[in-house]
């Protein structure tokens, strides 16, 4: 017996996550740590309406994650920034601005970071809405 396809589905929430996301920058406090590239990663999750679930198993009516990626990828790598808090924002801005998406949750981390004590990752996450942000589409 065949399932239902997804849109015929009474869905109440509809996201999509991707964790690790990578890229290299320079952001950071220091001098030092603004000269040489550094790892970073970044988990997203995208709330969408309901409406843009797929009614049929195609490619083509699925929300691109690949273009996720991508964004997150060039708004971390556009310029170098100080802390990690403005490095979230500015893919929570992209993010809302340039999908369809009605909520975030970006969580940007930094791989060993230079503290006094051995530290594996610092991380930041932010969580906004759509609300918060004016679209110019």
């Amino acid at each position: 017996m065949a399932s239902p396809e997804a849109g015929s589905l009474p869905v109440a929430h509809y996201s999509v996550k991707l964790k690790g996301i990578r890229f290299r920058a320079k952001h950071g406090v220091s001098k030092s740590e603004r000269q040489l590239f550094q790892d970073f990663l970044v988990d997203v999750e995208v709330d969408l309406p309901a409406a843009l679930l797929p009614t049929k198993d195609r490619i083509d009516e699925a929300f691109n994650y690949d273009r996720i990626a991508n964004l997150v990828v060039a708004e971390g790598t556009v310029a170098s920034f100080r802390l990690l808090e403005t490095v979230a924002s500015r893919v929570v801005q992209r993010l809302l601005r340039d999908t369809e998406a009605v909520r975030v949750v970006v969580s940007v981390s930094k791989t060993n970071p230079p503290t006094g004590a051995s530290v594996e990752q610092a991380t930041v996450t932010l969580v906004a809405t759509a609300a918060a942000v004016q679209k110019d589409k």
